[in-house]
């Protein structure tokens, strides 16, 4: 089978203002390097928008209802100092987590064997009933539920490799030993969680990385504590909340991975999935900030799940 992507134009809509960082051009970049004949295979799919009750599966009504009340009819809104959003925001983020989740539809019904999801907003600072980090629904968080829920997994793993904490996925499974939550990510840093004392039920891991830290720690978090976590863990799915704002030319961090680095995190998740999972991974796009070192680390992480 071949490895799926799933974007969709609505993404280019949801609008920030000059200078910020998470920006259409984001997408851009992505769409550029996916165009290179070497990514002819990959089976292209529209987004669907999903239904609003998806959003519940790991947020209140009320959370959601409070969003929704927030998208202007014009212009460009703030939720937070870092979060914005304008008039097809709603809709952008919509149809990140149908995509999300059709992702997860897809590969427990055989219709790929991974799935990578090329969305915006990202998701993994959204906590149960605060956006943040510009961040408005937790869309790892909701394919995990979605994962359980639809398709009867028991145990779900989502490794997170952003250079920031995601906050959020931890908070929304804090205590919920069914869902396994690794993330490494610089510290300090923003969002100031992450410590690796933070532990939940057990079911998070986190491994802090101090600044200027290389792929090799990233190595050594994964071969150390992560993948034995996961062998312990035998995971029905591995979610990857795929953040690339760890790579050197990234602007708002100080890890220095390349995109050689995000390809072996890659391929050893991939072995994972493949010894406990029948080969059933998403990967979903977190952060990523610099154009040239998103469009490489996307090329060398989609050629890895391309390999199957």
């Amino acid at each position: 089978m071949a490895t799926r992507l799933y974007t969709h134009p609505v993404y280019l809509e949801h609008l920030t203002p000059p200078g910020h960082p998470e920006r259409p051009d984001r997408l851009r970049a992505i769409a550029k390097v996916l165009a290179h004949d070497v990514f002819a295979p990959l089976d292209r799919v529209e987004a669907p928008m999903a239904d609003e009750t998806a959003i519940l599966l790991a947020h209140p009504e009320t959370y959601a209802r409070r969003i929704r009340a927030e998208i202007p009819h014009e212009g460009l809104a703030r939720i937070d100092a870092d979060t914005v959003v304008g008039p097809r925001s709603w809709d952008a983020a919509l149809t990140a987590v149908g995509a999300a989740t059709a992702a997860v539809d897809d590969v427990f019904e055989g219709r790929a064997d991974n799935v990578f999801v090329a969305a915006r907003p990202p998701g993994h600072h959204a906590e149960k009933d605060r956006a943040m980090g510009f961040c408005l629904f937790n869309n790892a968080a909701i394919a995990a539920r979605h994962a359980q829920k639809a398709h009867g997994a028991e145990r779900v793993a989502i490794v997170d490799w952003d250079v920031h904490h995601g906050n959020g996925t931890q908070d929304i499974f804090w205590d919920d030993p069914s869902v396994l939550y690794c993330s490494t990510h610089q510290m300090p840093l923003y969002p100031g969680t992450g410590a690796a004392s933070e532990t939940g039920a057990g079911n998070i891991v986190n491994l802090p990385l101090a600044p200027g830290s290389d792929g090799e720690a990233l190595r050594e978090a994964l071969e150390s504590v992560i993948l034995p976590r996961i062998d312990d863990f035998r995971p029905d799915i591995i979610i990857i909340s795929a953040g690339f704002d760890a790579h050197y030319r990234d602007p708002l961090a100080e890890l220095n991975f390349t995109e050689r680095d995000f390809g072996s995190a890659t391929s050893m998740l991939m072995e994972r999935a493949g010894r406990w999972s029948g080969n059933r991974l998403v990967s979903l796009l977190e952060g990523g900030y610099d154009l040239e070192g998103l469009g490489l680390s996307v090329a060398a992480h989609v050629g890895c799940l391309m390999k199957g």
